[in-house]
């Protein structure tokens, strides 16, 4: 008997041992043992990091989607087409009287003819007689004519067909030239002289340019200015 209360002290001695090395406190007799040790769950909170710039690549990635959008640039307005500052006609014109500069010419356009019963519609460019004149564009012989007032013609259209240029007063023809004949710009397709109504004592080159009609009509169009298309190769 004395020997069966020797172990059960020895036992509840140990017990205690145990429960104070690992609780600190020791368990009085009768206590039961808890069947688990609570262990602290709160974890210790990070370190707070610097608050980000904004424009910079974690502000941007941190913030809400509305914000992002927010910041985003705003699309560049593309600037409209530019026009042609000279006004309506074709572009790219050869000033079609060869050694003339686009500084001598005259704005003969609206100029009254015929005593005053008519606008001029043309552009004349002073030159001597057998300068040779050259097509303004690349194009085509519509018609080479022959009339009171022109004296010897040249009908050129344009390779699309929205323009005719009509060369006047002419001296003569280049050799071989012929109704229907391709045209490059810079051909030499005749000479300047004084045929037609014009004085024999001041020859020129009347040129002028039209824009064609649906029924691409060799002697009719709208009549355009050639001074603004010329001049501007200054």
């Amino acid at each position: 008997m004395k020997s069966l209360l020797l172990f059960l002290a020895g036992v509840l001695v140990g017990a205690n041992v145990v429960y104070f090395l690992v609780t600190g406190q020791c368990l009085a007799p009768g206590t039961r043992q808890p069947d688990a040790i609570a262990f602290p769950t709160t974890r210790p909170a990070p370190a707070s990091k610097p608050p980000a710039v904004a424009g910079t690549p974690a502000a941007v990635a941190s913030a809400p989607a509305s914000a992002v959008q927010a910041q985003a640039p705003a699309p560049v307005a593309l600037s409209p087409p530019v026009t042609n500052s000279v006004g309506t006609g074709p572009l790219g014109l050869l000033l079609p009287v060869a050694g003339i500069a686009a500084s001598q010419l005259t704005d003969t356009y609206a100029d009254a003819r015929g005593g005053g019963e008519r606008t001029h519609e043309a552009l004349d460019i002073m030159a001597a007689r057998g300068t040779p004149v050259l097509a303004a564009s690349d194009g085509k012989v519509a018609k080479l004519f022959t009339s009171a007032l022109g004296g010897l013609t040249i009908y050129e259209f344009d390779p699309t067909g929205t323009y005719a240029y009509y060369y006047a007063h002419l001296d003569h023809y280049a050799p071989g030239l012929a109704d229907g004949q391709p045209l490059k710009r810079g051909d030499v397709i005749g000479y300047v002289g004084s045929t037609g109504d014009a004085s024999p004592d001041a020859p020129h080159l009347h040129f002028a340019i039209f824009a064609l009609g649906p029924e691409k009509q060799w002697w009719k169009g709208t009549p355009i200015n050639p001074y603004p298309l010329l001049s501007a190769q200054r």
